[in-house]
């Protein structure tokens, strides 16, 4: 006799925390995980670790079907990256609900990222629909996609080959259990927002990316320029990778690029300032200190500020090529040309022309 959906994972009171097995038919086991939507101290931590790029690729969880609650087979079903931070927000968002996680293999990356990626996507979601055994652990035939995912899933083709209708759920994981009681999307959780608390969580991990070399570059510039040159090449780096977030939706221009040449620019004004009032320079030793900081703290930033296109829903795919292939050639020409100015500044004194 084939088991009945509810004769074992699916089940209160009778199922074990650990890893369970139910068996449909000649199908392989379906392996059942446990999850539940209290986040621990080390979820904190992973978390934190994570916004902060410390083992950036450690931060996932094993694939697979896990339960939260007591579900049963007509309980609602969610996808989700196994990103941990993705699938921390989904179950916690779930507190008090019966319901089942799928969770992709999107190689520990977000659901946003991977459906561009394409790991968040309908072979994956296939592919997991039929290793979890879906079809005899519930009656329910519908699956709640995240809508940021909605880019990597076609939702007819699921359905085609799996049998499973896609549904795209709100935005915001939070709305989750409002959707729930409604059976619906409101228009408010259909719209994306991008808050500056959302923009500024994604600083650290940039700015721990740089770090090093910035740290390497600022002393060598202590030593062979000063303090000033080394303070420039930090206020460059912090513009690209902190203020260029907090900042973005006030910055005018449409490309991430110019927006970072405008508010490198403006970063670079003091400095520029600064050395061109040194004393005793001849006037073209004037211009090239004046020119130096206005050449590469600009490229620098707006080629720091280019890191963030994956990270918001404002870019498209061919929007950031389109970027790179027009702005990159300019911050290159822009930092060789102001390197080139800051070695014949440093070679003039050196030999003592000024």
């Amino acid at each position: 006799m084939t088991a009945s959906p509810s004769s074992c994972c699916s089940r209160s009171g009778t199922a074990e925390s650990s890893p369970c097995s139910c068996r449909t038919g000649n199908q392989q086991p379906t392996i059942i995980r446990t999850a539940d939507s209290t986040l621990t101290f080390a979820n904190q931590l992973d978390h934190f670790l994570a916004r902060w790029g410390i083992n950036r690729m450690g931060h996932s969880i094993e694939p697979g079907l896990y339960r939260l609650g007591n579900p049963a087979a007509e309980s609602p079903i969610f996808a989700s990256a196994n990103y941990t931070l993705s699938f921390d927000a989904l179950r916690s968002a779930l507190a008090g609900f019966d319901a089942y996680i799928l969770v992709l293999d999107t190689k520990g990356i977000n659901v946003w990222c991977a459906a561009g990626k394409g790991t968040f996507g309908t072979d994956e979601l296939v592919n997991r629909i039929e290793k979890a055994g879906l079809a005899g652990v519930l009656t329910n035939r519908r699956i709640i996609v995240p809508q940021l995912g909605a880019p990597g899933i076609s939702a007819p083709d699921v359905q085609r080959r799996s049998g499973f209708r896609v549904e795209y759920g709100p935005v915001r994981a939070w709305d989750l259990p409002e959707y729930l009681r409604q059976g619906k999307a409101t228009p408010e959780m259909r719209k994306v927002t991008f808050p500056v608390c959302d923009r500024i969580v994604l600083a650290p991990v940039e700015l721990v990316h740089v770090a090093l070399p910035t740290i390497v570059i600022a002393a060598a510039l202590w030593f062979l320029a000063g303090t000033i040159a080394a303070l420039a090449a930090l206020a460059a780096v912090i513009a690209g990778t902190v203020l260029f977030p907090a900042l973005l939706p006030f910055i005018p221009t449409r490309d991430f690029s110019t927006k970072g040449l405008i508010l490198g620019g403006i970063v670079a004004i003091p400095f520029t300032a600064d050395f061109a009032s040194a004393p005793a320079l001849p006037g073209w030793a004037v211009l090239i200190a004046a020119l130096t900081p206005l050449l590469i703290m600009p490229a620098v930033t707006a080629y720091l500020a280019l890191n963030f296109t994956g990270s918001t829903t404002f870019t498209s795919r061919t929007g950031v090529r389109t970027e790179i292939f027009r702005y990159v050639p300019v911050m290159t020409f822009m930092a060789v040309s102001g390197v080139l100015f800051g070695i014949v500044l440093g070679a003039s004194r050196l030999m003592g022309v000024i």
